[in-house]
């Protein structure tokens, strides 16, 4: 059986824009540029579709349901505290999700103020049960973990802190360190 294309729904006007964003919120937190681009499927086309998202958008955050400083500070502490992410990869997945630049330096900058990053990278190599690398593939492992920890936002400073306490030979970070440059 073929797949079928859903069918083009009829646009909805403001009530329903509204409805369907409330139904978004109440799954989700959402960015404004997230819930406008949800929003932009079921409005009309034109002027008149951007005009009914636009007192969508005034109404929602007259009620305080959308909020990009609140997603950005709920969003950071969640990726901090439960997934044990660095600074950099809140950072980038918070620009990715259309959070303006300055209130992702401010979030950033409470959030991760006082936190010490080599702590928090071996809490995520604790909760991901990433092991020491060993054995006769250690350089090609710490490679790996090196490069496991960078995609999780850490800097490499604390990278290479966290690698020198687990007492690996000194061609394995020498390898890594090559990679680098």
């Amino acid at each position: 059986m073929a797949f079928v294309r859903p069918k083009k729904r009829e646009p909805v006007g403001e009530a329903g824009l509204f409805e369907y964003a409330v139904g978004a919120l109440a799954r989700r937190m959402r960015t404004v540029r997230d819930l406008r681009r949800l929003m932009k499927a079921r409005a009309e086309e034109g002027e008149a579709g951007e005009r009914a998202m636009d007192a969508v958008m005034v109404r929602l955050k007259e009620l305080g349901y959308v909020s990009d400083e609140k997603f950005a500070e709920g969003y950071a502490r969640v990726r901090k505290e439960n997934e044990k992410f660095g600074k950099r990869r809140v950072q980038q997945d918070l620009m990715m999700k259309g959070v303006e630049k300055e209130l992702v330096a401010s979030t950033l900058e409470s959030a991760y103020g006082e936190v010490d990053e080599v702590e928090l990278a071996r809490e995520y190599i604790s909760r991901k049960r990433m092991k020491k690398p060993g054995g006769e593939n250690a350089q090609k492992e710490t490679v790996r973990t090196m490069n496991r920890l960078m995609r999780a936002g850490f800097s490499s400073s604390a990278i290479f802190k966290v690698l020198r306490e687990w007492d690996l030979p000194e061609e394995a970070l020498a390898g890594v360190e090559e990679e680098m440059d």
